[in-house]
């Protein structure tokens, strides 16, 4: 049997279609195998959002190479479909595929000699538009990130993804639906919504026929999946009746992942973002109000051209007072072909790294004091396979990590638990409550 072995970088859209793409290859009669097992084919799957994905690129292809200096190594994803010929100009890269190529991969590959120069199959992203595939990773048993959206039609100015992935388009309500009861049915406890503008969900063809809400809604009654998990959703799209809806919803869990990027009104202008920080003191409010147990993940971004230094502490202070549970800061780097990377203003790289930084720590204790919070209250939690000295991980509905004795029966159950307290490394210590909770 032929060998395939991946590797992804980036985001949870990416994982969920790297796992798709390996069922075409295991359709196709070939092995998925580990990294390091000198497969006849790597498939690397690319990012263009996060920093250096050049650099790593290359990187991954040469350790690839290193495993099986005759591998047939394949580029994908959005960075595979902004640069394409920069990618084929690696070494020991045979093929690039972008965006509409990635997922008919199997087509592509009938011969897996070495190229003296790599193939490219991509084609203008206009063209890419109104083509939705579906695709979802499974292998981590214990939760299965679902692409129900993909593309987007914000123009931030700071980011490429509309070049890379295109117009928003979404599947049906009714596959999504179909999708999430087989994946019930193969055991998985917990499913992560994932899209690049979820909230936008509902555009098929360049009309929209749904809203985000009505698939919330419909998922809902989906029997046998005892968790759906909001991954990301824009705070202009998050709208009052899906946080109250959450709040009593039978499967979906208090924990919402909205970007902010800047709390200082005049960055939220140059960055082309649809709200201002007032509509998000709004947001967290009324989560707060309905759901005071509810995890709040904020992103944001340090560095963006214009950020002065009042401008910054103008977002730590608005931060530092809003009730949220943890941030993921992402420190501005300029991507060729948006407006930002033409802007003025330009803020020192030292600079950038002292903000990420300051951020970083408001995040750890943000953080701390979510799960302080929540020390004492009993809660599920879903255990996970992963083992770590002796020890298994898992998280309540609330996205608390917490950590019991490793015990090969919890793996994947979900079991009512009282938080004890938080150990030296930020997880916090449980207790097993004899009565489990009765089911719905």
């Amino acid at each position: 049997m032929k060998k395939v072995a991946f590797y992804t970088l980036g985001c949870k859209l990416n994982f969920s279609e790297t796992s798709t793409i390996g069922r075409l290859f295991t359709d196709a009669g070939y092995a998925v195998v580990e990294f390091q097992d000198q497969a006849d084919v790597y498939v690397i799957n690319t990012c263009s959002v996060t920093e250096h994905a050049d650099k790593k690129c290359r990187k991954v292809v040469k350790e690839a190479l290193k495993y099986s200096p005759n591998a047939f190594v394949t580029i994908v994803g959005c960075y595979a479909q902004l640069k394409p010929q920069e990618i084929a100009e690696i070494e020991g890269v045979d093929m690039v595929l972008g965006a509409a190529e990635k997922f008919r991969i199997v087509e592509y590959i009938t011969d897996l000699t070495k190229q003296p120069k790599a193939v490219v199959h991509q084609q203008n992203i206009e063209k890419v538009n109104h083509n939705f595939i579906a695709s979802y990773s499974i292998g981590d048993r214990t939760r299965t990130f679902l692409k129900v959206q993909d593309g987007c039609d914000y123009p931030c100015t700071y980011c490429t993804i509309p070049l890379a992935r295109g117009a928003s388009r979404s599947d049906t309500i009714e596959n999504v639906v179909n999708r999430a009861k087989m994946i019930a049915e193969s055991g998985v406890k917990e499913i992560v919504l994932t899209g690049v503008n979820l909230g936008d969900f509902g555009i098929r063809n360049g009309q929209r026929e749904d809203k985000f809400f009505d698939l919330v809604k419909a998922l809902d009654q989906v029997e046998g999946i005892e968790r759906i998990r909001i991954s990301s959703i824009e705070p202009n799209l998050l709208s009052n009746e899906i946080i109250q809806f959450v709040s009593t919803s039978k499967r979906f869990v208090p924990h919402f992942h909205i970007p902010l990027q800047s709390g200082s009104d005049k960055i939220l202008g140059l960055m082309r973002r649809r709200y201002r920080r007032d509509l998000y003191v709004e947001r967290v409010a009324k989560i707060k109000e309905v759901m005071p147990h509810c995890c709040i993940g904020v992103d944001v971004i340090v560095g963006f051209p214009g950020e002065t230094k009042e401008d910054f502490l103008d977002t730590y202070q608005f931060l530092n007072q809003l009730d949220i549970s943890y941030l993921h800061v992402f420190t501005y780097s300029e991507r060729e072909l948006t407006a930002a990377a033409e802007m003025k203003g330009v803020v020192t790289g030292s600079e950038r790294n002292e903000r990420s930084k300051m951020l970083h720590i408001l995040s750890d204790k943000k953080r701390r004091a979510f799960y302080e919070s929540q020390i004492g209250s009993e809660g599920e939690v879903l255990f996970e396979a992963d083992q770590k000295s002796g020890y298994m991980h898992g998280f309540t509905k609330n996205y608390v990590k917490v950590r019991a004795k490793y015990d090969p029966v919890m793996v994947n159950e979900l079991k009512a638990v009282k938080l004890l307290e938080i150990t030296a490394d930020g997880e916090v210590e449980v207790a097993e409550l004899e009565t489990a909770y009765a089911h719905h």
